[in-house]
């Protein structure tokens, strides 16, 4: 598998109504078209999971991987922003804030999300007009 690509990939839990949100909200605000996406459930997420070494523990929400790079919790949620069109990118002065501030916010939230927001029974299907934005299996 190549993971490389022109595109950033975020690599997401399919099953998680707000992550499925936030997916949905970076495909509006991406004008550039900077990402592709998979569930981190899919066999794509689990190879690519496995080649950059990354420890699903460590985080099972959200993870931004660039070339050789990865990027998670707080940290993918900051490159993310500074992606997207608007003033998203204005977001990324956060990082200025220390890592352990910034990941117990992001823990609390995302050992939350199924409580607060639920839980699909499998990972979303892209409609045909955004399954190019989409790794498959």
């Amino acid at each position: 598998m190549n993971t490389k690509s022109k595109h950033k990939i975020i690599l997401f839990d399919g099953v998680c109504n707000l992550c499925n949100s936030s997916v949905n909200f970076i495909i509006r605000n991406d004008k550039k078209e900077v990402f592709k996406f998979a569930p981190i459930q899919s066999d794509f997420g689990e190879i690519a999971l496995k080649k950059h070494r990354i420890n699903s523990k460590d985080t099972d929400s959200i993870i931004l991987i660039d070339d050789d790079n990865y990027y998670i919790k707080s940290s993918a949620a900051l490159y993310i922003a500074k992606e997207l069109s608007g003033a998203y990118p204005l977001l990324f002065c956060f990082m200025i804030v220390p890592k352990f501030i910034r990941n117990w916010i992001y823990d609390l939230v995302a050992k939350n999300r199924y409580k607060w927001f639920g839980k699909k029974v499998s990972c979303m299907i892209p409609t045909p007009e955004l399954k190019d934005k989409f790794y498959s299996s």
